[in-house]
């Protein structure tokens, strides 16, 4: 469910060189040392609700489909605003009406994609340090890491007390550079002091109103969605990968959206051996759309997304579902991302590091406040009544009078950190849709967060055209979800506010820096403020790399850290004023290669 779309790529997911894949092994949690599946499960119940009806969205004509209407398709809503039509989702197994409580039989474990042979994919057990802070007390525990990593972040501090004096004498040539300094060493020391796995550990921060937020089971119903359109080459490792979830009460649903390459045939396959359900499409509708088609027939009381591109380790999604089952006010999480591609090129290496940045330091940030901005589509995860009434505006979401195609992460992110606010008004707007008339949910001040032990791995643009294709949609999708989310985001509090804010400050900064030290000052003979800009932005680049290096020992990803901070403010910040000046072009590609 990322901010792409499908292009046809021709790249399969392959390993670092020494073999396409290792198989996984039988190993220990990553942080403590215990089997993933070793925590209890937290006291909850099943929410009093009616059975669910398969709603038939009113915001687009209906799609012809292909198959037959199997005997555990729900049956579609009788209110819809359209003739009943087939949805087809041939398959069987594991799928039916939402239920009563009833026992979970334990799932065969089908023949699972293996993991990918990289050092992302490796467990590894907690160094002393971790093991030492593990055995406080957990104010203590607390403490302690706020002291080592103000520590960790001294060398920074120094040289911004250094600086600070001669600020006010040189505003022009120091300001910009001492406020990304402040920004970084704020959100490391977040991040690091901060954060706690909610797969692993109960939140110290918690809502006033936690009893206002209904508990899931202890063991609930999951929906597991996924869209398709030609990925003959990787499909199949990445549905192997869902139906090799530990988590036994799982729905699998695959959308294809009109495939031409073979991949239907790799579905009708999969079908038969997995039980999975697969609906064939025989009109292309694009992602968002494909994906709401698959919500019409999910009933778990969670539904979880992930991308075609995607491998996820056995225990990513289980993980998810605890941290949400024992933390009932978070309403979605994330989990963490890394390059499966990553030892191809020198972008998909750049790429690598970075994304581990995002996930370990931004979105481990944004979680400690329980408002992260975007649940990546890797492996996004939602309750169910967090987003079910936002399906219709999320599939028909216009932006400047035009249907927007982007943003499919960071929009539906936005329903739902912003339903108490704009809630009432989007379901006010698709009133008629079975998606809010079968069953309207309260809006809730859910928290989002994200769960750092839940590993995937996706394929990054190998290429330099196809990656600046991405980071141009990526513009796109800010551009959209600042108008949206940036509307009450201040609603949720000074943390959450200061790091949204703080970062879309960034972003529109970064191509008037860019001008001004790439540009102004040559041409002005002020070489120096050009090489102190360049430096500054190393700086960054190997503070960034230094905190991957601190997470992942032994990875020598980290030393391309800075060449990637240099292509960002170099290059990439000029893409911010073409992606708002081309936003309504809706044609774009994917392609990996």
């Amino acid at each position: 469910m990322s901010d792409n779309w499908y292009d046809g790529r021709s790249v399969r997911h392959e390993g670092d060189g020494e073999g396409r894949f290792a198989g996984w092994e039988a190993q220990q949690d990553t942080t403590t040392g215990t089997p993933a599946s070793g925590r209890q499960d937290a006291p909850g119940h099943r929410p009093e609700e009616p059975a669910h009806a398969s709603p038939w969205t009113p915001f687009h004509d209906p799609v012809p489909v292909s198959g037959h209407i199997p005997a555990h398709a729900p049956a579609r809503a009788a209110s819809s605003a359209l003739p009943a039509s087939p949805v087809p989702a041939s398959g069987g197994g594991r799928r039916g009406t939402r239920r009563a409580s009833r026992p979970v039989v334990p799932r065969p474990r089908p023949a699972t994609a293996p993991g990918p042979r990289l050092r992302s994919a490796a467990r590894r057990a907690p160094g002393p340090v971790r093991r030492r802070l593990d055995r406080l007390d957990p104010a203590i525990r607390h403490a302690a890491r706020r002291v080592l990593t103000l520590l960790c972040l001294l060398p920074l501090l120094l040289i911004l007390a250094h600086e600070a004096p001669r600020l006010a004498q040189s505003p022009l040539v120091l300001g910009y550079g001492f406020v990304v300094l402040v920004g970084t060493i704020a959100m490391l020391f977040i991040a690091y002091s901060r954060y706690d796995d909610p797969s692993e550990r109960m939140l110290r921060k918690r809502p006033r109103g936690l009893g206002t937020f209904p508990a899931l089971p202890s063991n609930p119903r999951v929906s597991f969605l996924l869209a398709v359109k030609d990925e003959v080459d990787c499909i199949e490792d990445c549905v192997r990968s869902m139906a090799g979830s530990d988590h036994q009460d799982l729905q699998i649903i695959v959308v294809d959206d009109l495939s031409e390459d073979g991949t239907r045939d790799v579905l009708r396959r999969l079908e038969a051996e997995l039980g999975i359900t697969v609906i064939y499409l025989e009109k292309n509708v694009g992602k968002k759309h494909a994906l709401v088609h698959a919500c019409e027939v999910a009933d778990g009381d969670v539904i979880a997304f992930t991308d075609s591109d995607c491998i996820l380790a056995p225990d990513a999604l289980a993980r998810c579902i605890r941290a949400m089952v024992d933390h009932p006010e978070l309403g979605a999480v994330s989990g963490h991302a890394r390059a499966l591609n990553a030892n191809h090129t020198l972008f998909t290496k750049m790429q690598d590091v970075w994304y581990e940045g995002q996930f370990r330091v931004a979105k481990a940030a944004e979680s400690t406040f329980g408002s992260v901005s975007c649940v990546s589509g890797p492996l996004a995860v939602f309750r169910r009544d967090a987003i079910y009434n936002y399906l219709p505006a999320w599939a028909g979401d216009r932006f400047m009078g035009a249907p927007f195609l982007f943003a499919t992460d960071r929009q539906l992110t936005g329903y739902v950190l912003g339903q108490r606010w704009r809630g009432k008004a989007l379901k006010r707007k698709y009133a008629d849709s079975p998606f809010v008339t079968a069953q309207d949910y309260p809006e809730r001040a859910w928290r989002i967060g994200y769960v750092q032990s839940a590993k995937v791995w996706t394929n990054v643009p190998a290429r330099f055209r196809p990656f600046m294709k991405q980071q141009i949609r990526w513009k796109k999708s800010f551009i959209r979800n600042l108008f949206f989310t940036g509307s009450f985001m201040w609603r949720r509090g000074l943390g959450p506010a200061a790091l949204f804010y703080g970062h879309v400050l960034w972003v529109v900064a970064a191509p008037l820096m860019a001008f001004r030290h790439l540009v102004w000052a040559p041409a002005h003979g002020a070489g120096f403020l050009t090489l102190l800009y360049l430096c500054g932005v190393i700086l960054k680049g190997c503070v960034w790399g230094l905190a991957f290096k601190v997470d992942n020992p032994g990875d020598t990803h980290w030393r391309y850290r800075p060449l990637m901070s240099l292509l960002s403010s170099v290059l990439l910040a000029w893409l911010l004023p073409y992606s708002l000046a081309t936003i309504r072009r809706g044609v774009w590609s994917r392609s990996l290669t």
